[in-house]
């Protein structure tokens, strides 16, 4: 069917970047674009994925792109609906995931809008409300300038360094009728194939640096999804017989049972780590989050390490936020992606080894939980992941989320999908869309798509689940809740301590309990399926047998899992740090 209206174009558009869904919350300031999309494409090729909130869908589209590397797109209603979306939009921004969201506008023409609500719904700049947290924007006014900016919006987003851009459609635009024909730009389609790449100069000196170096740590940051990649980067590791430290904000990287992989990983520097970086003559940060915060945790010593930093992040980089950290000491900057610079140092070194050389696994020791006289009845975080390990033996699953208190001791990590990260902006809300966008991207795999929630969490996001019900897209996500905003109780205890006051107090205006939300009857009430709360360890295997049989059927599943309040370690010391 030709296009007639100029929303039929931006609907064409869509469809010819071949993103098979389109996440959305209705409004009218795109109600033209609607029917484009429902009456001139038929309702599909793009799948419309209907959303209860702006934010879930940005968060839906989040977890896709954590997946696949490659963006979905999203609808935002006028400045209302651009408000809900800005927490999720801060995260993909801070996470560096790509998403092209198309956002729309009133009249910018006055005398067509409608009283009040089109006067209260029209911006004159509307991306002037997440600008400072997204890559490119634009807000044309034709059918021609739309598409054009649609597209080039489309090509910025998937350019490395990723990160979301908006492009604010005009409603007038949308409901002129074409009077000519308006040809579609060339779109490119799927993952980009060209990206930056570190001079020749720049990895001849990393590679002197290497080439003397005796005790080398890789530091691996943000890394692609790709089985390839991930199998070069443990070639590197064992060219180099380096240490190798991860990170658990970002996703797996490096196989946790390799004889070269530091124990401990947190989202905070663990002992391990810190001892094998100040021990390091050389350290390699492959697009590492806060490289130089990560040293200083470290007390490494600048001027016996060699610091080499593979890295797209400083294009990014503005005055308003501070995700950027603080500026790191570095030797060689290596302007690329983490994993083409592993690449090309894998050339310069002289990888002529035909085969990687062969590693012994280290036996994984299950993790066992004394309990002692007099101990509380809890389920500790510790014997959720034995359970939860024991009730996924033999599956292949992809870990979405973990929630604050996980050890990363209790991951065994084997592929690139086994676990994807957190969501960047260290905010609450997002897990529930983040499951729901990767167990979308999941479907139809051999991969079973698991999240370990916190309740604060899962309650702030919890009507992103409905689109997985509605959608019937398997996943299972298991709400570690300990009834409490547990985060903010370690740093009230900090400050009582610190003025000598009482620590008992600590809860107060932070524990969600009296009375207790049932986790498990908002899952219900959303056409999912609610198991819990369980209570007691014994009851543990059963409710998560359960909920596995349950996922393997097809159907989004729900544990609410009442656990003690506590952190790993190596995360408590990052919270209090001074």
């Amino acid at each position: 069917m030709s296009a007639e209206w100029g929303s039929d174009v931006i609907a064409d558009f869509v469809r010819s970047t071949g993103v098979p869904y389109l996440a959305l919350n209705p409004g009218s300031s795109y109600r033209g674009f609607h029917d484009s999309l429902v009456n001139h494409l038929g309702a599909t090729d793009p799948t419309m994925l209907l959303c209860l909130h702006e934010e879930h869908a940005v968060a839906i589209a989040h977890g896709w792109a954590k997946v696949t590397g490659t963006p979905m797109i999203v609808a935002v209603h006028a400045n209302v609906g651009l408000m809900h979306a800005s927490m999720a939009l801060y995260n993909a921004w801070c996470d560096r995931v790509p998403m092209l969201v198309i956002g729309a506008n009133g009249p910018l023409d006055a005398a067509k809008r409608r009283p009040w609500i089109d006067w209260i719904h029209t911006s004159a700049d509307l991306a002037a409300l997440v600008r400072p947290f997204i890559k490119w924007d634009d807000q044309p006014i034709s059918v021609h300038a739309s598409v054009q900016s649609l597209t080039r919006a489309w090509d910025i987003t998937r350019a490395y360094p990723q990160a979301p851009t908006l492009v604010t459609l005009d409603v007038t635009m949308q409901e002129e009728r074409l009077a000519k024909p308006v040809s579609l730009p060339v779109v490119a389609t799927g993952a980009p194939t060209d990206t930056p790449v570190a001079s020749p100069a720049s990895i001849s000196r990393a590679v002197a640096i290497l080439r003397a170096a005796k005790r080398p740590v890789i530091m691996l940051g943000r890394t692609s999804r790709k089985e390839e990649d991930w199998n070069r980067r443990i070639r590197l590791a064992e060219l180099l017989s380096a240490q190798v430290v991860t990170d658990l904000k970002v996703g797996a990287a490096f196989p946790t049972d390799h004889p070269l992989h530091v124990a401990g990983p947190g989202k905070f520097l663990g002992k391990a780590g810190q001892e094998a970086i100040r021990n390091s003559d050389c350290v390699i940060a492959l697009d590492w989050v806060d490289v130089a915060g990560t040293l200083s945790q470290a007390k490494y010593d600048p001027d016996s390490t060699a610091v080499i930093c593979a890295t797209l992040d400083h294009v990014l980089h503005n005055g308003w936020t501070r995700d950027h950290q603080a500026r790191a000491d570095v030797d060689v900057l290596l302007p690329t992606t983490a994993d083409l610079a592993v690449e090309q140092l894998l050339t310069a070194l002289g990888n002529d080894i035909a085969v990687a050389p062969q590693w012994v696994p280290v036996d994984v020791v299950k993790a066992v939980v004394s309990r002692e006289s007099g101990d509380d009845s809890s389920i500790k975080l510790p014997e959720l992941a034995v359970a939860l390990k024991d009730a996924l033996a033999g599956e292949s699953t992809c870990l979405v989320r973990i929630p604050l208190g996980w050890s990363g001791d209790d991951l065994e990590l084997h592929h690139p999908l086994d676990y994807l990260g957190t969501d960047g902006g260290g905010g609450l809300g997002s897990g529930p869309g983040m499951l729901v966008g990767a167990a979308l991207a999941l479907r139809g795999s051999n991969r079973l798509p698991v999240a370990i929630l916190g309740d604060g969490d899962y309650m702030m996001g919890v009507q992103a689940l409905w689109t997985a019900a509605n959608k019937s897209i398997p996943m299972l996500a298991i709400v570690a809740n300990n009834h409490s905003y547990f985060n903010d109780e370690v740093h009230q205890e900090r400050v009582a301590r610190e003025r000598s006051r009482d620590v008992s107090r600590k809860w107060i205006g932070q524990r969600i309990d009296q009375p207790a939300p049932d986790l498990a009857a908002m899952a219900r009430a959303q056409g999912l399926v609610g198991i819990g709360p369980v209570t007691r360890i014994e009851e543990l295997p059963g409710a998560l047998a359960s909920a596995v049989s349950h996922l393997k059927q097809g159907h989004a599943v729900v544990v609410d899992v009442v656990v003690g309040a506590g952190y790993a370690p190596a995360m408590t010391e990052g919270l209090v740090r001074d």
